[in-house]
């Protein structure tokens, strides 16, 4: 009997398959390879990675960040941030730790006063020049940053002579001159669908972030390769950032009738002359910072030293610094956004609350003081700073005429910066006790918030009532209702 043929007759080929919906098996390997999990685990991570760097451009990128300019400035602004974190690396694995090593805690301490007592010069000066400097920002921003490359090149030629000390100052000096330049320039690439709080904290969360990851990677080739190898890094990193702060819009060079402005006065009287004086609610709001920015600096120094004299084994040493740091940077993380989003929030009182808070807490860590305590104070100071900031921020966008903003935030930061210094003198000339540090810390952020306070009271009591026949008066001093 004749049997069924599969095939037409004269037909060799194979019978074709009707394909059936289903799930796509990955492709192949390249070059035919077989599927293995680490392939797979490789293959995953590009796709989070590519994914996330498309997130991370996305965000630099929203509300008109990049037609107006803020976009580049973000990212000059980080590398700025990372090339601080290697410097600051660079200076702790070749100057603290070294000198612990060996008990050199006066040697560390001279270094400490020479590269940050000149501040309480270099700062008067920075808000003036740069009222006058109305045009070349963006030079002058890339001059900051070529400059310190130049700076971390001398440094890593001159690691272990007299010659790091001057070229360390410099690199210092510059930054501090960088982060003023950058606060003058905020106002002119701001886009119209973003206020000037938000475009600050996506400034300092972008910030944060590169550093973090810069002075994690910084360690990591310092222990490897060397300090000098992470100095040559960190150079090319502000030559980076040089170079895009070059390429930044050319309207930032582009002066908008700015006018100086004096934040040291809370007078609301409009005085003759070059200089007009701002509403006392920035004053008051930059008292307050200066009280928590202080806070900052004394805690950074004061603690370096407390981690030396308290764990004498390095690993034991390492963890607590880690710590210290880690408190530090997710509060900042966490105060920056918390700031940022509390929109409805008076930021006079969020300034207040900031400051109160971080008074309080290091009240508590002067009584019941244990290395724990130093660690949340270090959080919560953080957490203070960054809310402080922002709500600055706000009340300097929500007072402060346009003409004056830039030159306010100038010298607002100036004095930020100052008070950094006075802080941070202040944790050298302590010893080494937690006890003693933190009540002398407490009584005095403690006086510098009462003393706030009582400027807030005496100008609600000064108001004068108003009279039914009489237009109400200009009140001389704020009300923050």
């Amino acid at each position: 009997m004749p049997t069924a043929s599969p095939q037409p007759p004269g037909d060799d080929r194979p019978t074709a398959s009707i394909p059936v919906p289903g799930p796509t098996a990955p492709p192949p390997p390249p070059g035919g390879g077989k599927q293995t999990v680490t392939r797979v685990a490789a293959a995953r991570s590009r796709e989070l990675t590519v994914a996330a760097a498309r997130r991370v451009r996305a965000a630099s990128r929203a509300d008109g960040a990049a037609e107006s300019g803020l976009t580049q400035l973000l990212w000059v602004n980080a590398l700025h941030m990372a090339g601080d974190a290697m410097i600051a690396v660079s200076l702790a694995g070749t100057l603290f730790f070294a000198a612990a090593a060996d008990a050199q805690r006066g040697n560390v301490a001279l270094y400490l006063l020479v590269t940050m007592a000149p501040f309480a010069v270099v700062a008067p000066v920075i808000g003036p020049a740069l009222d006058r400097l109305q045009r070349g920002r963006r030079w002058a921003l890339a001059a900051s940053l070529v400059g310190r490359a130049a700076l971390a090149l001398v440094m890593a030629a001159h690691v272990d002579d007299l010659w790091l000390y001057p070229a360390a100052l410099g690199v210092l000096v510059l930054s501090k001159a960088h982060n003023v330049l950058r606060a003058a320039v905020v106002p002119r690439v701001l886009p119209g669908a973003m206020s000037l709080t938000s475009a600050n904290a996506r400034l300092s969360v972008f910030g944060l972030a590169t550093a973090g990851a810069a002075g994690a990677l910084a360690a990591g080739v310092a222990s490897l390769l060397g300090t000098r190898w992470e100095l040559w890094a960190t150079a090319a990193v502000f030559v980076a950032g040089g170079v895009l702060a070059v390429r930044l819009p050319q309207h930032v060079d582009v002066p908008t009738g700015e006018e100086p402005a004096d934040v040291l006065s809370t007078a609301e009287i409009r005085v003759p002359g070059r200089r007009r004086q701002v509403d006392p609610h920035v004053v008051l709001a930059l008292r307050a910072n200066a009280a928590l920015r202080g806070l900052g600096g004394f805690l950074t120094i004061f603690c370096a030293f407390l981690v030396q004299a308290t764990f004498p084994d390095g690993w034991e040493a390492t963890l607590a610094l880690g710590a210290l740091a880690a408190a530090a940077g997710v509060g900042s993380f966490a105060g920056t956004a918390a700031g940022s989003r509390l929109h409805g929030a008076a930021p006079d009182r969020l300034v207040l609350y900031a400051a109160g808070t971080a008074a309080v807490v290091t009240v508590l860590a002067a009584v019941f003081y244990g290395f724990g305590m130093a660690v949340l104070v270090a959080g919560v100071s953080a957490v203070a700073n960054a809310i402080g900031k922002v709500s600055l921020d706000a009340i300097i966008q929500r007072e402060v005429p346009e003409s004056l903003r830039a030159s306010a935030f100038a010298r607002s930061e100036t004095m930020l910066q100052l008070a950094w210094v006075v802080g941070g003198a202040l944790g050298i000339a302590l010893p080494p006790t937690g006890w003693l540090g933190f009540t002398v810390a407490a009584v005095l952020l403690a006086v510098a918030v009462g003393l706030v306070l009582w400027t807030l009271y005496r100008g609600r009591s000064s108001t004068p009532a108003p009279g039914p026949a009489e237009p109400p008066t200009t009140p001389v001093g704020p009300s923050w209702s």
